[in-house]
């Protein structure tokens, strides 16, 4: 049933990302945010009230998104994906990887909240990335799975 709510969430992004008038961050992060605003919002209610809080966890979430992306550049993509990285690869759950543009103050932390092994043997970090623009935190949730040559893969 997650993925159910997960995929219409997605699916709902993908409309609020065709608008033609947006840059590229602004797509990033409207596509990011809405997907995330959709499965916290997913988490609420029932029936009918489920999926209109799902709807307005994409819409919520896809305009925050869209301030955050349109804010970041690539200096900032670049250090949040080290960040992300070193999480996953060396912390220990709990030990934060955080990382800051000394060129516009944008700064965000990665950090690797539970490790384990799925039903197919491979090892799972589940973790939480921030990132914080104007004093603004937004955050994410992910999970990762190391693949059979070492790189980790987005699951969820």
């Amino acid at each position: 049933m997650k993925f159910v709510r997960l995929g219409a969430a997605l699916a709902l992004t993908v409309v609020l990302g065709a608008c033609q008038n947006m840059g590229q961050k602004e797509m990033i992060g409207t596509a990011a945010g809405a997907g995330v605003g959709g499965l916290i919002g997913s988490q609420f209610g029932h029936g009918s009230g489920q999926l209109a809080a799902t709807a307005a966890g994409v819409f919520i979430g896809g305009l925050i998104g869209n301030q955050i992306g349109a804010s970041m550049d690539e200096a900032d993509r670049q250090r949040a994906r080290e960040a992300e990285y070193a999480a996953l690869e060396r912390n220990r759950d709990g030990e934060y990887s955080r990382w800051e543009n000394p060129n516009n103050g944008h700064s965000g932390y990665s950090v690797p909240e539970r490790t384990y092994q799925d039903s197919q043997g491979q090892y799972c970090r589940e973790y939480q990335t921030t990132v914080v623009i104007d004093n603004r935190p937004q955050s994410g949730h992910g999970t990762a799975c190391r693949e059979p040559d070492g790189t980790w893969r987005l699951v969820s």
